[in-house]
């Protein structure tokens, strides 16, 4: 309304108490009046004996106002940390990009879909716009976590960078690695692959090395079928056998094989022919006697 300017509004709520001994206050009631404003959640009226003292030091009326409006304020000291760090966020972000996203998905991973962020910034924007507009009839816990990670996925992507699939041996079980002017996605950012499997995973791959088949990674892993499922939908397993046995298969040549059956033919032949002469031999011997 153009009653005040900036530096004489009410910020945080140290002001508040600088200011009422600078119009006069007591020490003791400044203080008072600062904590009443600064807890009034609900939205209180502030006291009598409040608003009384206040205009016995002529304190402005529109300043009384606006106390009776704010229902929290920060602190000084809690303004600037949260400025500070914005700065620091802020640097990371432009400066290094890939360890900011990072450092970011593996600290606040909820909500994070790999299997989405895969299929690229299409599918992710087509999803956003999907959970902006029943964002009205209200998301719930899942799909709002979804709505904010995949937005900054999203983001990241439009940098022109990339997200590198899970790898059997590359993956960390849940933090974000970058590798190659990309990031590497976690076991763990797959719906349906939890903390615990993951690092399960990881464990046995650390531990025991290569894996010959699937069948063996859930063995030592100790995982759950809907697991391997996940996995194998994600291609995870691309290069793996499902299990530990090897089949032989031999090529042979279709003229050997016209041969070996014309060779056992012939000898069927050969072999009928000397029944019936030996069965002839004795009959004529029976018919002597």
């Amino acid at each position: 309304s153009g009653t005040c300017t900036i530096s004489d509004l009410i910020g945080t709520r140290d002001s508040i108490m600088l200011r009422l001994i600078k119009y006069g206050l007591d020490n003791k009631d400044a203080f008072d009046i600062m904590e009443k404003v600064r807890k009034n959640k609900k939205g209180a009226p502030l006291p009598d004996w409040m608003i009384d003292r206040m205009h016995e030091h002529n304190v402005d009326e529109w300043y009384i106002e606006s106390l009776q409006k704010i229902k929290y304020m920060f602190p000084k000291a809690h303004a600037a940390a949260y400025v500070l760090s914005a700065i620091r966020m802020a640097w990371y972000k432009v400066h290094m990009p890939l360890e900011f996203y990072c450092a970011y998905f593996s600290a606040a991973p909820d909500g994070f879909d790999g299997e989405l962020a895969m299929k690229g910034k299409k599918a992710i924007t087509n999803t956003l716009l999907r959970l902006k507009e029943e964002k009205n009839s209200g998301l719930s816990q899942k799909d709002a976590a979804t709505y904010s990670a995949m937005q900054l996925a999203n983001e990241y992507l439009a940098r022109g960078f990339k997200f590198l699939p899970v790898d059997l041996y590359k993956s960390d079980s849940r933090l974000f690695l970058p590798e190659n002017g990309a990031i590497r996605i976690p076991f763990s950012s797959l719906a349906g692959v939890g903390v615990s499997a993951a690092q399960n995973i990881v464990d046995a791959r650390d531990a025991g090395g290569e894996f010959l088949s699937v069948e063996e990674l859930k063995q030592r892993a100790s995982v759950t079928k809907s697991v391997i499922e996940t996995l194998e939908k994600n291609k995870v397993f691309s290069n793996l056998s499902e299990t530990n046995q090897i089949t032989f298969s031999i090529d042979i040549p279709d003229d050997t094989v016209t041969r070996k059956q014309s060779e056992k033919s012939q000898k069927s032949s050969g072999k009928s022919e000397e029944k019936s002469e030996t069965r002839a031999e004795e009959a004529s011997q029976l018919s002597f006697f």
